[in-house]
């Protein structure tokens, strides 16, 4: 929302990308409040913000899903935006919502964030179709360990010093700023989930057959987002990966958004959206290759779904984008819960949330209620892990 912030996009080489009209600014921005950025600037701007979505929507030919970027720390972006999100499911029910959040590192400088992070949870879980939680933390691990691999040379990989996902320029001049090459992993993640959209495919994935396919219980809809290659842009030069590696790289938990490891955690479903030329039999074959590695729930162990975009990103010749609807986010939940109630008991901080007209106490109580049932629901689910129903017989078809 912060005016300054907005005005230094459009001067800077991003400008162009922006509808400069479409764009809603206020002198300051929440102060890392949630109900300053939910009930002040929300009920403010709520009709500015459905006019213009409204603008918009009516310019497409197809209208998918909408997505909404956010971070969850602030007040702002957990706030508005979790405002934004309930909006768009009072104006479009029927359009999927798919919310990319930036959940905080531990250590952040925002003292507040376990608070806005949970109040935003809620939202995220009564109105979203699918969330693709992202880490700060491990955004900037995967960072560090490609600018350790471009200073060593180490990992059989050349990278140069000044490629994008470390020096973040991304092709354009201007100066550095620290968080570009964690931002740019996240922007890689939403070009290849709009791939399919954008580019032509022996078997294309629409948007909406993600939560459709992925999401067997309505409030079990995160799904972990994990990138392969990492450095996915063209000015980096590393030897291409084997295609069998890259399917392997998707699982190990070095390449996953949030700081988790899958494979020692319950699949409900998995999306592998694939890009470069790849065939469906390459495919079928990693699939066979790596689901004895990799614990499904038992009644649906077929939950693969499956997308080729034949268009690779700049400067491969193939990438892989996975979705992982998997108890591994558990932990993430827990560790956020802790750092709530840390705050929570000693009424910490509370009056600021309180002073603000709409805000009441119940939302944080409700909000830990929300939080608490989703983290026991995962939990019952990989109670079931290792409990094997029979394998029914695979149908023979004759080729």
């Amino acid at each position: 929302m912060e005016e300054g912030v907005v005005n230094e996009i459009l001067q800077g080489p991003l400008r162009d990308v922006f509808d400069s009209t479409q764009l809603i600014t206020d002198v300051s921005g929440s102060g890392n409040n949630w109900a300053v950025g939910h009930w002040t600037y929300g009920s403010t701007y709520r009709d500015q913000i459905v006019e213009q979505v409204r603008r918009a929507a009516e310019h497409c030919d197809c209208l998918q899903c909408f997505f909404l970027i956010h971070s969850m720390g602030g007040g702002t972006g957990s706030g508005l935006g979790t405002y934004v999100l309930k909006l768009l499911e009072e104006e479009f029910p029927e359009v999927y919502r798919i919310v990319t959040s930036v959940y905080p590192s531990a250590e952040d400088d925002v003292i507040t964030s376990p608070y806005n992070s949970i109040l935003a949870m809620r939202a995220l879980t009564e109105h979203a179709d699918c969330v693709l939680p992202v880490e700060n933390q491990s955004l900037a691990d995967i960072v560090n360990k490609i600018r350790h691999m471009s200073h060593s040379g180490k990992g059989g990989s050349i990278i140069k010093k000044d490629s994008t996902v470390i020096s973040s320029q991304g092709g354009v001049s201007g100066v550095e700023k620290p968080f570009d090459a964690m931002n740019n992993i996240v922007a890689n993640l939403l070009l290849n989930i709009t791939s399919s959209a954008r580019f032509e495919g022996s078997l294309n994935m629409d948007l909406n057959e993600i939560a459709m396919n992925l999401v067997p219980f309505p409030r079990l809809h995160y799904l972990v987002p994990s990138l392969t290659p990492l450095y996915t842009l063209a000015d980096v030069n590393i030897p291409t990966r084997r295609l069998d590696q890259m399917f392997s790289d998707a699982f190990s938990k070095d390449h996953q958004l949030i700081r988790a490891d899958p494979k020692h955690s319950l699949y409900l479903a998995c999306a592998l959206m694939v890009r470069g030329n790849v065939q469906v039999s390459d495919l079928r074959r990693n699939i066979e290759r790596l689901r004895p590695t990799l614990p499904f729930v038992s009644w649906n162990q077929e939950g693969w779904k499956t997308g080729l975009c034949s268009v690779p990103p700049v400067g491969h010749t193939h990438a892989l984008l996975a979705l992982a609807n998997n108890t591994c986010v558990r932990p993430t939940f827990t560790e956020l819960r802790e750092r709530f109630t840390k705050l929570y008991r000693k009424k910490a901080h509370l009056h600021h949330y309180l002073q603000v007209e709409g805000m009441e106490q119940a939302c944080f109580t409700e909000a830990l209620t929300s939080l608490s049932s989703l983290i026991e629901e995962y939990s019952q689910l990989d109670a079931t892990k290792g409990v094997c129903m029979p394998e029914a017989p695979r149908l023979n078809i004759a080729t």
